[in-house]
This record gives C-alpha cells, structure tokens and sequence, in this order.
C-alpha cells in the first residue's frame, strides 16, 4: 500500500535561497520512514527470492502468515468474515508420537468395508523430515488462515494425544461438528520422479457402518475447488502418477472418508521421496503457500 500526501502548488518564482531548508527538512523527515520501510520489508523475507526446487523462481514469501494476506484473505468488499458461521474441521495426517506406539496404531477398526489398522506412522523425505511433522505444521497454518475468515476451526489432533486418534474416530470428529468440510492434509512416500499434488475423494461406499453416497458430489465439488487454487497458489502441478493429470483419485479403501457423514477429502500435497518435491515440503515459506492454497479451495467451496 502506497501512501500520497496531500497536494500542494510550488511557489510561482521558485528561488534556491527560499526552498533549499525546507527540502533539507523535508528529506530529513523522509529518509527515516524509508529507510523503516526497508527494514521492515527485509524482516519478512522482501529482499529475495526463491526457488520451487523445478528451477523456477517463485515470488518471496515469509514462513508466516503477514498481517497484510491474513486481513486480506479474512475480509470481503464489505469487510465482512466471509465463513463466519462455518465449521471446517482439519485432520493433520498421523501423528508425531505414533513410532513410540506401534502396538497400539496397528490395532485393526472397522472401516465399513472391511478392517484397517488404527493408523500408521506416515512416511519422510530421505533426510528424515517426517510426515506427521509436516501435517502438523500445515494444519497451524491453515487453521489461523481460517479463523482470520471467521471460520469456527477443530483439528482432529494438534501433538497433544500419545497416538492416533485411529482412522475411525478422525471421521467421528468431522461428524460431531457437523463440519461443512474436512480436510486431511498428506503426504506421500512413492518412487523417486514421481511429483505433484493429488486430492483423494470418496467413492460410493454402502457397507457397515459406511455410507457415502450422501456425501460424494459436496466432496467432489470440495476437492475440485481445492485442487484448482492448490495448483494456482502454489505453482505445484498436480500428479504424474495418480489421476491422469487431474490431480483427483477416487478411493474406497480409505477409513476417514468412507465413516464420514460430511464433505470430506484428503490432499497428498507433494512425494516426500522426490528430491525436488521433498525440497519444496521442508521449506516453510512453501508450507505457507500451501496453507493458502488450502484456504482459498475451501473458501471457493463454501461460498459456492
């Protein structure tokens, strides 16, 4: 935001000897408020750039989330929190302290289909960066992007549980606060060049406890929404390995989205095994684009 002051009409015979002290004075005046300016456009990580680990340059971006995108992305025209009155329930994939309980997440449940273990420990990039760990940060992210829009936020676990919860209880959660969407944030562990982003859906499930058929075109609408300003704020392109280029895969197989009785969809937002993909997951400034890219689906999908 830039700032002008008020107008003015020069002298109609400007002389040296009348306006060399007032612009002494008024460059005095003025070199503090830019030099402060600077400062504090370095502090955010304003003086450089970056790489997205594809040789691309991206536009600089502090690891949190400014003052500025946060009132930006948290008010309308009128300046009104545009999810006010909704609930969004974020799900961080697995759970840092699962690798002390392996016993207790191996534990099978009932996912309407079939049983599947409790949950897993997740998978990490080659230098030992682990899933959970990045899950977890996302979701702080994306939760205060959230709340800033007016958003009521719950996370299904936020590092404060000894392991889990188990895939079962992570969709009873969404189903308990009448979500208006969920999200459970991923990501993946496949070969080395295989890249991008993809968003699972839920397919048609009518087993058991399992019924989705409710639920499968608002999660659809959820995830279309997500992929696309994922891949806009981000610049990452969906996968090359899953989807056929769409960045959606359908699924069946899945406990949190086959028990949920409310719009609901998993993002793999990178492969952790991939040196260029695993180098944009370990940086924060990244996982701040993603957290925004996040947002901005969801707020797409809520207002329609």
């Amino acid at each position: 935001m830039s700032y002008v002051g008020p107008e003015f009409e020069p002298p109609r015979v400007p002389r040296r000897s009348v306006l060399r002290r007032p612009l002494v004075v008024a460059l005095a005046a003025l070199v503090p408020g830019v030099l402060a300016g600077w400062l504090a456009y370095g502090a955010v990580g304003g003086g450089s750039g970056g790489d997205d680990g594809g040789g691309r340059a991206t536009a600089p971006v502090s690891d949190t989330p400014s003052a500025h995108s946060t009132a930006t992305a948290g008010a309308d025209d009128k300046g009104a929190a545009p999810l006010k009155g909704r609930v969004v329930v974020i799900d961080p994939g697995h759970n840092p302290a699962n690798v002390r309980h392996t016993a207790e997440i191996n534990r099978p449940v009932d996912i309407g289909t079939h049983r599947k273990e409790c949950d897993t420990t997740g998978t990490s990039t080659n230098s030992g960066y682990a899933e959970a760990a990045f899950t977890l940060d996302v979701a702080h992210r994306l939760r205060t992007l959230l709340q800033a829009q007016g958003a009521t936020v719950k996370l299904t676990q936020d590092g404060d549980r000894p392991y889990g919860p188990c895939v079962d209880e992570r969709a009873r959660i969404g189903n308990a606060a009448h979500a208006d969407a969920v999200v459970s944030i991923h990501a993946d562990g496949s070969a080395t060049g295989n890249r991008g982003f993809h968003v699972i859906l839920p397919g048609a499930v009518h087993a058991g406890e399992a019924d989705t058929r409710p639920i499968v075109a608002p999660s659809r609408a959820l995830g279309t929404a997500l992929a696309d300003d994922f891949a806009r704020v981000t610049g990452s392109a969906r996968s090359n390995y899953l989807g056929g280029g769409t960045g959606l895969v359908t699924r069946t197989d899945l406990g949190g989205l086959n028990l949920s009785t409310v719009p609901k969809v998993f993002i793999e937002c990178g492969n952790m095994r991939d040196s260029k993909d695993a180098a944009l997951l370990t940086s924060g400034a990244w996982r701040q684009q993603a957290a925004l890219g996040m947002s901005e689906g969801i707020v797409s999908f809520l207002r329609g």
